[in-house]
């Protein structure tokens, strides 16, 4: 039996003067920010719409989308949805981004439109393929007015409708089905399907491959300026005063503009703009924040962790539980803060004229950034349009609740009048804050004389991710930021102890701290993960079948887990020299176990192996989930290696990638990613890989060194 989707005018509007001569569908693809409020200057009203399905006369399907194409996929993900309903050749497919702006139509019912959470299929699944099936249907109909004949008659096929002998392709009918009343569809059922759940190369991978795709750093007309801003060497620091003498004879040197966050050279090009930055003598003001620094700041986190937290979760009696117990024990750990490092820098390009504000920058909300910048300037957010162009990389920094990047930029136009191209170096993005937040764990167990837990009190110290932003009424909650205690709160390890409570001490620094791949989950699953595997050391028991009895009432967990042993080969021994650990971990509606098997070398860890299981419910790209995957899993390495951003006098120490690397090639593990067949419910792939592949690697680090790791990056000297 088809589902039957009932389509209003409110989830789909058409026109056919938009299109010319051709077919042109509007529909809404909701954030899950659904329930974030924002305050004035801008609440949008009525019926916003945001994606765009157009077929053109020369049967040319676009779809227009305000989704972000950041490496996820989602740009060949989404097309797919729809074109599984429409029926259409693939490669008529063109993918662009909207333009916030134009118009209120690519606008939502909120105000923050945004790309993140690894949400985007999941959520449109279905919306998408109503899309698709509307415009079939349309086609359809037209097909049977032109020939008289009832739509029953008619079928399609790979972008024609075809009745008899006749073919008319949708481009033939396009105009005509634009004339047509909106439809109510059937959704076609999964034996049906021809592209769902089937590997599709990615639409954006041939120009992302000859050099054709733009990304912002790209943008590129005649007058433009391109800036570089010194920013104070210390959170929250503000310029006194500046002598730019030197920098004014700087050949291509054009202007220097104090702006709140800093002073901007600006330049002819890049290398101008940089040595006349180099060149400029500020006195800064520091603001009293020039004192803080990773030791004090760590002494100062575990001495707030003996003490009690505001409670997010709580069971039983914690006191007799551990009175109950034959062994406990007290564990603390440490998480630095981590930079996102994006392979492209921040960049943001502005042009204002006749009232009107142009921007073309990678975000994951332009239509926050489109209301703060409209706010500034003291125009409506219809007058600022937003080209977002393909981003090479974000991981949660294009995300900027506070617009920083996207505002220094309108601040430097607005202050210069003249078109400019505001790019961050490398030093900028890593010294420039928005990082992980730093985070103190401290445990205490009390096991029985099984080895299982009879009490678990546990404590976690970190700053905020969501407090002050628009999304605190979702996430934040009586004092608690859900983001950093999930991952612990609700782990079916810590249901299954009687006796439990978890606590949250929230700290205030002038860091500035955003969501980083994976978000609360980069340190909730260290913790646990490595927790578990060292009862079962205790216990005397295999770490997989210890976590057996812990997830028997989880059957996802359990699937993953068991399929990861499977395929590992865990129950056979390695050869000499070789160790592997496991973890297991579910993050945005998916379950992701995986083995690592390592050596040590020359007092270095080489990892050998990478086996991970996800099951995300229904793949719909399994291509796409096992490239997140492994985009994933490098970028946990990465971190549980060398992820490390440290404070001295207020200043962060790292600069660039020779003091904060990345997963070099020839450090590359062999990576095999095995998706579940599943019906559940449909999870995320763009994040879940990243939580359980640090703990699978300590554990392995400690099946070969007998020490456990209590802190990242791991070092095996400490």
């Amino acid at each position: 039996m088809r589902k039957t989707a009932s389509v209003t005018r409110r989830d789909f509007l058409k026109s056919g003067a938009l299109a010319g001569s051709g077919l042109f569908i509007s529909f809404t693809i909701p954030s899950r920010l659904d329930s974030a409020r924002w305050p004035e200057p801008y609440t949008p009203a009525g019926t916003q719409l945001n994606a765009f399905l157009r077929i053109d006369s020369d049967d040319t399907i676009h779809i227009i989308l305000s989704k972000v194409e950041m490496g996820q996929g989602i740009w060949t993900t989404i097309p797919m949805l729809i074109a599984e309903e429409l029926d259409c050749d693939w490669k008529k497919i063109k993918v662009e981004s909207s333009q916030s702006g134009k118009g209120k139509d690519f606008q939502q019912d909120i105000l923050i439109q945004s790309t993140g959470g690894s949400d985007t299929t999941r959520t449109e699944f279905d919306r998408c393929r109503q899309a698709g099936a509307t415009a079939r249907t349309l086609l359809v109909n037209a097909a049977a007015h032109r020939l008289g004949v009832s739509p029953d008659a008619c079928r399609t096929e790979n972008g024609f409708v075809i009745t008899g002998s006749q073919r008319m392709s949708y481009g033939e009918l396009a105009a005509e089905a634009a004339k047509l009343p909106v439809p109510n569809v059937q959704l076609r059922e999964p034996p049906e399907w021809k592209l769902i759940g089937k590997s599709q190369k990615r639409l954006d991978c041939y120009e992302k491959i000859n050099g054709k795709a733009q990304y912002g750093l790209d943008i590129q007309f005649p007058g433009l300026l391109t800036a570089l801003v010194a920013h104070a060497p210390v959170f929250g620091g503000n310029v006194k005063a500046v002598d730019a003498t030197r920098t004014k004879a700087v050949p291509g040197v054009r202007a220097v503009v104090r702006i709140p966050s800093g002073v901007a050279v600006l330049g002819d090009n890049f290398w101008a703009a940089k040595r006349g930055r180099d060149l400029l003598k500020i006195e800064w003001d520091f603001g009293g924040n020039d004192h803080l620094n990773s030791r004090e700041q760590l002494e100062k986190y575990r001495n707030l962790a003996k003490t009690t937290g505001i409670v997010s979760q709580q069971k039983g009696d914690l006191a007799a539980g551990f009175e109950k117990a034959a062994h406990s024990i007290d564990v603390d750990f440490t998480f630095p803060y981590l930079a996102h490092a994006p392979l492209e820098p921040l960049n943001c390009t502005v042009k204002m004229e006749n009232n009107h504000c142009e921007i073309w920058t990678g975000t994951q909300s332009p239509l926050l950034h489109q209301s703060e910048v409209a706010a500034f300037l003291g125009i409506q957010p219809e007058q600022v349009t937003f080209h977002t162009p393909y981003i090479g990389g974000s991981f949660g920094r294009r995300g900027s609740f506070s617009s920083d990047w996207v505002m220094e930029a309108v601040h430097i136009a607005k202050n210069s009048g003249r078109p400019i191209k505001l790019v961050w170096t490398r030093e900028d993005d890593i010294k420039g804050g928005f990082y992980r937040p730093f985070y103190v764990h401290q445990v205490q167990i009390g096991v029985d004389s099984n080895g299982f837990p009879t009490a678990w009190q546990h404590r976690i110290v970190g700053q905020s991710l969501f407090t002050n932003t628009p999304l605190a009424e979702m996430i934040v909650q009586k004092g608690i930021d859900y983001s950093t205690v999930g991952g612990v709160h609700g782990s079916p390890y810590l249901n299954a102890v009687p006796n439990h409570s978890v606590e949250l001490h929230t700290t205030v620094e002038s860091v500035p701290v955003l969501p980083w791949r994976s978000v609360g989950n980069t340190h909730t699953a260290f913790v646990m993960e490595t927790l578990i595997d060292e009862l079962a050391s205790l216990a005397s028991t295999d770490p997989v079948n210890y976590r057996r009895v812990l997830l028997k009432n989880h059957p996802r967990h359990l699937g993953a887990l068991n399929r990861a042993v499977e395929i590992s080969d865990w129950d056979k021994p390695l050869p000499v020299g070789k160790f592997r650990g496991i973890a297991v971990h579910a993050a945005m509606g998916s379950y992701v176990a995986q083995v690592v098997e390592i050596s040590i070398e020359r007092q270095k860890i080489r990892i050998h192996r990478v086996v991970c299981v996800i099951d995300c419910g229904l793949a719909v790209n399994p291509d796409g989930v096992r490239a997140q995957m492994e985009s994933c899993i490098v970028y946990g390495l990465t971190a549980a290696l060398y992820g490390e951003i440290t404070l001295g006098k207020g200043q962060v120490k790292q600069s660039n990638f020779h003091d904060y690397p990345l997963l070099r090639m020839n450090e590359m593990p062999t990576i095999e990613v095995h998706i579940v067949k599943s019906s559940e419910s449909m999870g995320g792939a763009g994040e879940p890989g990243v939580p359980p592949i640090a703990p699978a690697l300590a554990n392995a680090v400690f099946a070969a060194t007998g020490k456990r790791v209590r802190s990242l990056p791991i070092r095996l000297d400490s």
